[in-house]
């Protein structure tokens, strides 16, 4: 469960079926904290948010029940109606929001219908909700890049080893010349990688005990 700031209000974000989904309890806390289910389901009773919710299922959802959705946009827009999420949900086997209890509990969309609720709620908050949404997405990107960088150093230096022991060692050197054959094949690893040999970065890094390998 990711969080994110957004003009003093915390907004959450889940991953549910490997797609981001906005909380929407948090994002009408910046209308009404006090009740943000009711700003919510005024959002649902107007046609055209029945009308965007359904479309995007269309697009998105293949068990979309779209006879019972068309039933639902008839009545949309009317004094008499009311819709909540998980209502939507029941009727029409939406996957677009849900509604769940307990701890991160709350109502959440995918960021596609949180992004279009924002804007209805404040152009000014919808905007900033991207900003930091999008920067949430590029720390995540370059912490991924950098783990997969990591992993990667680690294993060619392994399959790098390997292959010193078997092309580049004679059988007649002894444990000290072996070491240097090794250290010297590996930083050409550690120059491509990280930019300085295993020496330069320990002496960067005086008070670490692993290796660059190991922290990076």
């Amino acid at each position: 469960m990711a969080k994110i700031s957004v003009l003093n209000q915390e907004v959450s974000i889940a991953l549910v079926r490997e797609e981001d989904y906005i909380s929407l309890t948090d994002i009408a806390k910046h209308r009404n904290a006090d009740d943000p289910r009711f700003i919510i389901q005024n959002w649902m009773r107007t046609r055209f948010t029945v009308e965007f919710l359904g479309i995007w299922e269309c697009l998105n959802n293949p068990g979309f029940n779209r006879v019972e959705f068309e039933a639902v946009k008839n009545e949309a827009g009317s004094n008499a109606f009311v819709m909540t999420p998980t209502k939507w949900a029941d009727l029409t086997g939406a996957i677009g929001i849900f509604s769940k209890a307990g701890r991160y509990g709350g109502t959440y969309a995918h960021k596609d219908i949180a992004f279009e609720f924002a804007s209805w709620v404040s152009v000014e908050f919808k905007l900033y909700l991207i900003k930091e949404f999008q920067r949430l997405k590029e720390d995540e990107r370059q912490t991924l890049g950098w783990d997969i960088r990591r992993n990667l150093a680690k294993i060619n230096y392994r399959i790098h080893t390997d292959a010193i022991q078997q092309h580049l060692i004679p059988p007649a050197l002894g444990a000290q010349q072996t070491s240097l054959v090794y250290a010297s094949e590996a930083d050409v690893l550690n120059l491509a990688l990280f930019g300085q040999t295993a020496a330069q970065w320990r002496a960067a890094n005086p008070g670490n005990k692993g290796n660059m390998r190991d922290e990076a």
